[in-house]
C-alpha cells in the first residue's frame, strides 16, 4: 500500500516537473519572439541594453554615426515617397516605405532591418542609395515596426514576406535591377531569399551585413546570454513549441544552406569585433556561397552593424565597386 502511494506521488512529481519544463520552453519562445510579450516583460529594453553594451564605443564610430544621422535627416526633408501595404497569405498587414528616385532609373534597392528593428533604422542606407539614383523600398518586417504578425520570423518567414516587395517592384518596373541590402537578421533573410528557386533574375546583387548562419544556432547562443538558460535540452523543446505555435522550424531558417544554392552575386560584410554575431559566421557563409561573384569585407574595429560607421569610405566604396561588377 505504501509502495503504491509513493508511486502515485512520484508520477505527480514527474507530471509537475514536465509541466514546468514545457511551460518554461513555451515562455522562452514568447520572451524572445513575440513582441507583445517582450514588451510586457521589458525584454525589448533589456535586449537593447545588452546589444548596446556589446557595441564598440569609440569616438570615431560615435562621431560618424551622429554625422550619418544628421545627413540622413537633411536628405529626408527633401525625399519624396509613399507608404505601401501588403497582406500576407496568413492575413497579416505588412508596411513599407517607398522613396522615389529623382531621376529616371531602373535601379531599385530593398533594405532589410535586423531583429527587433524597424524600417527607419535603415534610412542612412536609403539616403546613400537614393542619392545614387535608386528607387528605395524599406519594409518593417513581420510584427516589427508598423507591420503585423505574431512571431518574429528570424529571416525565414520574412524571406517569403519580402518576396511581395520584389513583386511590387516588378509591377512598377519590369526592367528593374534590384539590390537587396540587409543588416543582421535582415541580411540573413536576404541570403535565405537567394536560396529560393523563384527569386527573379532581376535581383542582381545582395549586400549581407553581419548576417548569422542559422537561427537555431543564434537562438541557442542568446538563450544563454540573455536568459541564462541551458541550451540542452531546452533549445529543442523551445523549437518544438515554436513549430506548434509559430508555424516554422528554427532549423529551417538557415542562411548557410540557402547560399549553397545561390546564383546571386553577394558581398558579405562583418566587423571583426562583433560580439552579437561572431565574424566566423561571415567566413562560413562566404566559403559556402555558391555564386561566382562573391566578396568578403572584414572591417577592423567594428562591432555589430557598425562597419559603415567605423570605415564609411571602405564600406560604401566596396559596396559601390561590387555593384558595378554586378552590372549596376
Amino acid at each position: 500500500m505504501r509502495h503504491k502511494r509513493w508511486n502515485k506521488w512520484l508520477w505527480i512529481l514527474v507530471a509537475v516537473v514536465l509541466f514546468v519544463y514545457l511551460a518554461g520552453a513555451n515562455f522562452l519562445v514568447s520572451a524572445a519572439l513575440v513582441p507583445s510579450t517582450m514588451e510586457k516583460l521589458d525584454a525589448f529594453s533589456r535586449i537593447t541594453e545588452d546589444s548596446y553594451e556589446a557595441l564598440v564605443q569609440t569616438d570615431d564610430i560615435q562621431q560618424q554615426n551622429a554625422k550619418a544621422w544628421d545627413e540622413t535627416r537633411e536628405w529626408a526633408e527633401q525625399a519624396h515617397g509613399q507608404k505601401l501595404e501588403r497582406t500576407t497569405e496568413d492575413g497579416y498587414r505588412l508596411v513599407a516605405q517607398e522613396i522615389f528616385s529623382e531621376e529616371e532609373s531602373h535601379k531599385w534597392v530593398l533594405l532589410l532591418h535586423g531583429y527587433t528593428g524597424w524600417k527607419e533604422a535603415m534610412y542612412p542606407f536609403a539616403a546613400w542609395y537614393n542619392e545614387r539614383g535608386y528607387h528605395v523600398i524599406v519594409p518593417d518586417m513581420r510584427c516589427q515596426g508598423e507591420s503585423e504578425g505574431d512571431f518574429i520570423g528570424m529571416g525565414w518567414t520574412d524571406r517569403l514576406d519580402n518576396m511581395m516587395w520584389i513583386d511590387y517592384i516588378l509591377q512598377q518596373d519590369s526592367k528593374a535591377e534590384i539590390v537587396i541590402h540587409g543588416q543582421s537578421m535582415g541580411a540573413a533573410s536576404a541570403l535565405m531569399m537567394t536560396g529560393e528557386a523563384k527569386l527573379p533574375e532581376n535581383v542582381k546583387a545582395v549586400i549581407s551585413d553581419c548576417a548569422f548562419t542559422d537561427a537555431y544556432t543564434m537562438f541557442g547562443e542568446k538563450m544563454k546570454e540573455w536568459f541564462h538558460l541551458p541550451e540542452i535540452p531546452l533549445l529543442d523543446t523551445a523549437n518544438l513549441m515554436l513549430q506548434i505555435r509559430g508555424g516554422y522550424d528554427l532549423k529551417d531558417a538557415s542562411a548557410l544552406e540557402a547560399v549553397k544554392k545561390s546564383k546571386t552575386p553577394t558581398l558579405f560584410i562583418h566587423g571583426n569585433q562583433d560580439e552579437m554575431i561572431d565574424v566566423k559566421m561571415a567566413e562560413e557563409l562566404y566559403q559556402a556561397e555558391a555564386c561566382k561573384e562573391k566578396e568578403l569585407l572584414i572591417v577592423e574595429g567594428a562591432g555589430h552593424a557598425q562597419s559603415q560607421d567605423k570605415d564609411p569610405e571602405g564600406y560604401f566604396g566596396t559596396v559601390e565597386e561590387f555593384l558595378k561588377r554586378a552590372g549596376l
